[in-house]
């Protein structure tokens, strides 16, 4: 049956249930987060977060970029939502809609509920309420973010002032408490610090500690750890989490890395072509993709097990123009499965054969049939050995 957005309610998760999800993604670069969803607190009943149907679109020159493309969710309190997909799925668009921060020319259509209330028909003033307030975002690159003629404290206790009436000096204390709980070292000093005297893992950590320094009930993260090292993607994850449960927040994750995901997210919503193709519990969509592009995607990932000499197993093509989409689905073109129907129907997001887990796929039953859905992927030599 096909989806409705009233029915996107996320389960009770049992944070457990995430203990061996590193195993599945045994990569040269994954991050290993010390402190996982095991030690997290569990998210609650409440829904505070609810993206239903929400469609972006920019008229250009060339014609209409269809950005955004019917994209539902539900987030409820301490949850960590994963939005993975490749570069112009419309992850951060999807996420920019929701803060209120894309061009005028955008045309934004569908709900954007925070605690019930539509913030597409908010006024201006109200949704500058909300936003740094109630619903923070930590850019994907902090040295842009971040204003190079001011200093860090000056930043920090701006976004505190811009929302509540307070001496500059007890902003600028709550700042030192931020920059301590994210771990930055000597952090009253550091307040006089300006971007470039960072590193670009403590720059990160100024960008989480302005994102929760108003403790808010969101925080959308857009790729957190863009250029950082191994060592410094993992710290900056951990002290996420912890910051996280610190302001009983929850987290839409915006990331290319599914190592990342397998350890921090409850749920992953995966995009191609501006639109979701794949949504539920991480174990299941980790283990049992029923979505194509979701298996290609797993079957990607770099392993140790052939000790180096195995090659990588790329999708084949590239994404679509969102100007010009193909009729039909549009991972067609790239997709093994693909039949006439695809090239002619695109499928709709449904209830695949397990509660919860939906997928936008005409054969995901295909995928169900074989243990390893990656296999569709092999490439020519891996077949013929």
């Amino acid at each position: 049956m096909p989806l409705d957005p009233q029915a996107l309610d996320p389960q009770t998760i049992d944070p457990h249930a995430y203990e061996d999800a590193a195993h599945l993604l045994d990569s040269a670069e994954e991050v290993h987060v010390g402190r996982t969803l095991q030690d997290a607190r569990p998210p609650s009943q409440e829904e505070i977060l609810r993206v239903e149907n929400l469609t972006v679109e920019f008229p250009t020159e060339d014609g209409v970029v269809h950005a955004v493309r019917g994209v539902s969710y539900g987030l409820r309190e301490r949850e960590v939502l994963g939005i993975v997909g490749e570069s112009g799925s419309g992850k951060s668009v999807s996420s920019l809609a929701v803060m209120g921060l894309l061009p005028k020319n955008a045309r934004v259509k569908g709900r954007i509920l925070f605690r019930g209330d539509d913030m597409l028909k908010m006024s201006a003033r109200k949704q500058r309420g909300l936003r740094g307030r109630k619903i923070a975002m930590i850019f994907q690159d902090p040295m842009t973010a971040l204003n190079p003629v001011h200093s860090i404290g000056d930043q920090l206790a701006e976004a505190v002032l811009a929302h509540e009436l307070m001496p500059r000096k007890t902003a600028l204390a709550r700042a030192k408490e931020m920059l301590d709980l994210v771990g930055i070292p000597q952090a009253e000093a550091r307040l006089r610090s300006y971007p470039h005297e960072f590193s670009g893992g403590m720059r990160q950590r100024a960008m989480i500690a302005m994102a929760v320094i108003n403790n808010p009930d969101v925080i959308i993260a857009d790729e957190p750890t863009t250029a950082l090292d191994v060592t410094v993607q993992a710290q900056i994850l951990e002290k996420l989490l912890e910051v996280k449960d610190a302001v009983n927040a929850a987290i839409v994750l915006i990331t290319h890395d599914l190592g990342v995901i397998a350890g921090m997210a409850h749920r992953v919503l995966v995009m191609y072509a501006g639109r979701p193709v794949e949504l539920g519990d991480t174990d299941p969509v980790f283990e049992e993709p029923r979505m194509p592009y979701t298996a290609g995607l797993l079957g990607s990932i770099p392993s140790l097990e052939g000790g180096g000499s195995s090659r990588l197993r790329p999708i084949k093509g590239t994404p679509p123009s969102l100007i010009n989409l193909p009729t039909g689905c549009p991972f067609s073109p790239r997709c093994p499965l693909a039949t006439d129907v695809c090239r002619e129907q695109e499928p709709p997001l449904a209830e695949t054969d397990s509660g919860g887990h939906y997928a936008a796929c005409h054969h995901w039953d295909k995928l169900a049939a074989v243990e390893d859905p990656t296999v569709f992927f092999r490439t020519e030599s891996e077949t013929v050995a």
